[in-house]
């Protein structure tokens, strides 16, 4: 379990794993995280982890690779590929030619890296946790697997440093758990939605990373909040209506021609379920962030990013988000 912590501004670290349940949008995020980044004048770097295209499709840019392109001012993309990886490993660390040239090495660390837990995952954080160490950006954001594969990936280096008591391998997973285990240069986002299901899978894996990994829960991420549309006075107002002479009124006073009927032959009712919806949807959802806020260590920072309504998530999308992170950040 890490030690507490002074709290750090976000973007002041070095490296940070974004996470979440499926479907929360923590790709969204890792991007408008990025974009953030950039435009506050850090050079950035923006990870996919799992290859999905989907920070490719936030940018409205071509398919990432392995080899990180700049993808906005200050901001560059990468896929991560654990074969890639390993080729750049044995390259920088062992002095090795290409992997094209190294047949059997390179079979048998295949067959290693297949057997061995622990081995690929080394492979995708050691990459991100050298790109830290070099010094190439002020900050790597890594679009990271989901919440139920996090943990083991981070706990790798760990796992490993505990078996191997000696030589190159433990030397490497060493100075990993260096960068990991430092709260002012790695942390963990989460992601969630306020809805029973991600609440809950955040506030378990939030207590995991605590007792299985070195890493620090920089912040919790709320996304899909939806405004605060109507006051209680306003919703009064709304019950109201729904009396059968109010709704009469309220359909003569926009010109509809019988009771209840509006100018374009559609009930007023409508209308009112809607709102009705809206606020219901509201107060559900409030009741899941408070149990939120409730289950976390009392220091962990919230954000909340509201609900954009929008069917696509391109450019306009990531720059939206990163606007509203921006403003919980104070940026």
């Amino acid at each position: 379990m890490p030690p507490p912590v002074t709290p750090t501004d976000l973007l002041d670290r070095r490296l940070l794993f974004v996470t979440g349940k499926g479907g929360v949008g923590k790709t969204s995020i890792a991007a408008a995280l990025g974009s953030l980044a950039a435009s506050q004048g850090r050079r950035t770097l923006l990870c996919e982890v799992d290859a999905k295209g989907d920070i490719a499709d936030a940018f409205e840019t071509a398919p990432t690779e392995f080899r990180e392109r700049e993808v906005a001012p200050a901001l560059w993309a990468m896929t991560m590929d654990t074969d890639a990886s390993l080729k750049e490993y044995l390259g920088l660390q062992l002095r090795l030619p290409l992997l094209a040239r190294l047949g059997p090495l390179a079979r048998t660390f295949d067959f290693v890296a297949n057997a061995a837990p622990g081995v690929k995952e080394i492979l995708t954080v050691g990459k991100l946790c050298y790109e830290v160490r070099e010094r190439h950006y002020d900050l790597v954001v890594a679009d990271a697997p989901a919440s139920g594969h996090i943990v083991g990936q981070l706990a790798a280096p760990e796992a490993i440093n505990d078996l191997v008591k000696v030589g190159l391998v433990r030397d490497q997973t060493g100075w990993m758990l260096e960068i990991l285990g430092d709260a002012s240069t790695t942390g963990v986002i989460i992601v969630a939605t306020p809805e029973e299901m991600p609440v809950n899978e955040t506030l378990e894996l939030a207590g995991r990373l605590r007792e299985e990994t070195v890493v620090d829960l920089a912040a919790v991420v709320v996304n899909r909040v939806l405004p605060e549309l109507f006051t209680r006075g306003e919703e009064e107002i709304f019950r109201d209506l729904r009396h059968p002479d109010r709704t009469e009124a309220l359909a003569a006073a926009v010109g509809a021609p019988g009771p209840g009927r509006r100018a374009g032959g559609g009930s007023v009712e409508p209308v009112l379920d809607g709102a009705e919806l809206a606020v219901k949807l509201r107060r559900t959802r409030a009741e899941h962030l408070g149990a939120l806020r409730e289950g976390l260590p009392p220091a962990t920072q919230l954000l909340y990013v509201p609900e954009l309504f929008q069917r696509s998530h391109g450019v306009r999308a990531t720059r939206q988000i990163a606007e509203a992170l921006g403003a919980e950040l104070g940026y």
